[in-house]
This record gives structure tokens, sequence and C-alpha cells, in this order.
């Protein structure tokens, strides 16, 4: 059932996606006959309404050949999204709180649904780690890119004497595998813990113990849930999870073992520094790998991640 919900949602996708390229066909031929028009008999009305459709046509044109480049085996995945404060106790912590509400934002403003399936808070402020479940078209396609360590530079606001500060945060995805995708996990692999959630869930969450935590021994991997009333609910969760990190890992080491094989020298890109915000003493966003900046570091960190993603989508 998993599989076959998989291949309509992707039919689903190449529907939407054929309908709108036929339609932006149609509307390049009007266009040209509206040019054709004003070559015959000019009109100012006629071609301050042809700049404006040729302006919002370019857009458009834009879009659609921005998910052409969705062509990995799972672009077009549900994914998981975790975020981990680097050293530096509270600053990098509200640093990692600021990193999930610039996601939530884009999320927002990009018709992507998500959920907090885990957090963990900080002492003082922030988050310690949290975890999101992202859904939508091309999700993981688009999330894919932000995988790796985000530094920001600012004043910190809990330093009294207001010195600059560094902080670093990671970022980690994995799309959400199909479920008839056979990961096997043994019993004897894995320990599964429950204890009360905190932050997310209302107080029926908070004093249960619903939350899971599994840890699979032979990985190291860790993965919680608490954000089900139902303790089996999120134990499902978690190993949708596991399930998909296990997939990724192994899918890692092979492209490792290939590139080793090519004779190519290859970085872990989870252990690499991709993007820095700069907000003292002056402004700039800078990713890079693509080399993409802008001094509107607010309007970034309010969830305006498109031309970053998009810079890095045009490089492969």
């Amino acid at each position: 059932m998993a599989h076959a919900n998989k291949i309509n949602q992707e039919l689903a996708t190449l529907q939407k996606e054929t309908n709108k390229y036929n339609l932006l066909v149609k509307e390049i031929s009007d266009n040209l006959e509206i040019i054709n028009l004003l070559e015959i008999e000019y009109s100012e009305d006629l071609k301050n309404d042809l700049a404006k459709a040729l302006g919002s046509l370019a857009k458009e044109i834009e879009e659609l050949a921005i998910n052409t480049l969705f062509n990995g085996p799972y672009d077009n995945s549900d994914c998981y999204l975790e975020i981990h404060p680097g050293a530096g106790g509270t600053e990098s912590c509200d640093w990692a709180n600021m990193l999930l509400r610039m996601y939530e934002r884009f999320c927002d403003k990009n018709n992507f649904k998500y959920e907090i399936i885990e957090s963990q808070p900080g002492e003082e402020a922030g988050l310690k780690s949290v975890t999101m479940h992202i859904m939508g078209t091309y999700a993981y396609g688009y999330f894919k890119c932000e995988r790796g360590v985000h530094r920001l530079v600012r004043i910190s606001p809990f330093d009294s004497n207001k010195r600059r500060h560094t902080s670093f945060a990671s970022v980690s995805v994995v799309p959400e595998i199909d479920q008839s995708i056979n990961i096997e996990i043994k019993s004897e692999d894995i320990r599964i813990d429950t204890y009360c959630a905190s932050g997310h869930g209302g107080q029926g969450v908070n004093t249960t113990p619903s939350a899971v935590r599994i840890t699979h021994f032979p990985s190291k991997i860790v993965v919680t849930c608490q954000n089900e009333r139902s303790q089996l609910q999120n134990k499902e969760q978690a190993m949708k999870v596991l399930k998909s990190k296990l997939f990724t890992l192994e899918q890692e080491k092979k492209e490792q073992q290939l590139a080793t094989l090519k004779g190519i020298s290859s970085g872990i890109d989870f252990g690499s520094q991709i993007r820095s915000y700069v907000l003292e003493p002056y402004k700039m966003v800078k990713d890079n790998r693509s080399g993409y900046e802008t001094s509107d570091a607010d309007k970034v960190l309010d969830g305006d991640l498109k031309p970053f993603i998009e810079s890095i989508l045009k490089m492969n």
C-alpha cells in the first residue's frame, strides 16, 4: 500500500508539472500574438499589460526549471530534519532555536507541512535538539541542501559585556523512506526507553511516559519521538525515523566506497560549514558552497531561503 501511494504521489507531481508546462506554452503563444499586434498598432496600455505578463511568465518558467533539478531518487520524499547546537552552551542552543524558527517560516511560506516530533529545551534558553518531520512536494529535494554546519556571528544577548560571539549548529536531513523497503532491525540490536515528554504535546504528554527513545547499538544512532499522546504511536514514528537513518547511512557508505574506487576524495557534508550568518559588525549571509550571499540577514532568518537553496541546486 505504501509503495502504491508513493507511485501515485509521483504520478500526481508529474501530471501537475506537465499541465503547468502546457499552460506556459500557451501563455508564451498568447504573448507572441500580443507582440505581433503591437507591431501592427502600438498601444501603451497593451504594452504595459504585456510587460506585467512577461514578468510573471519568467517567474513561473524559473520555478518549473528548478523542479527539473529534483532528479534524485528521494527528492520527492518527505524528510526528517534535525538541529543540534555545537559547543558554546546557551549561545549555541539559542542559535539552534533561531534555525528552527527559520525553517518553520520557510515551510509556512512554501506550502510545506511540518510537525515537531522531538525537542529538548536548553538549560537557560534555546534548544539542545529538535527533530522536524517535513511533508510536501520535493521536501527532501529542498531541505537536503541545508545539511551541514551553520555558523552565526553576533553580539550575544546573553553577554552582559555585549561582546561578539560565534556559534555553531549542525543540521542533518534524511528522506522518509518507503516503508515497503526492507530494513532489517534485530530486536537485540536496539534498546527502547520511555520517558515523560517535555515542550510539545500539552499536559497529557508531559505527565505520562509516552515519549520513546530508541538506541541502535551497531550504528550508535539514537532517535526519539514525543509528539504523539500514545506511546505506541511514538514508537512507530521513532522506528520510521530509525529506518530512514539506517537506509541513508547505508546509501552514504556505498557512495563513499564508489568515490574511493574512482579515486575521488570526498568530505562528509554533515561535518562541513556550509553557511555563515553575520549580524555584527555588518549583516551578511553567505553560502560557502555556491558563493551566493545577501546583506538582508533578517529576511533570511525569517525564512527567505529559496535563493540559497536554488543556488545549490543549480550547481549540481
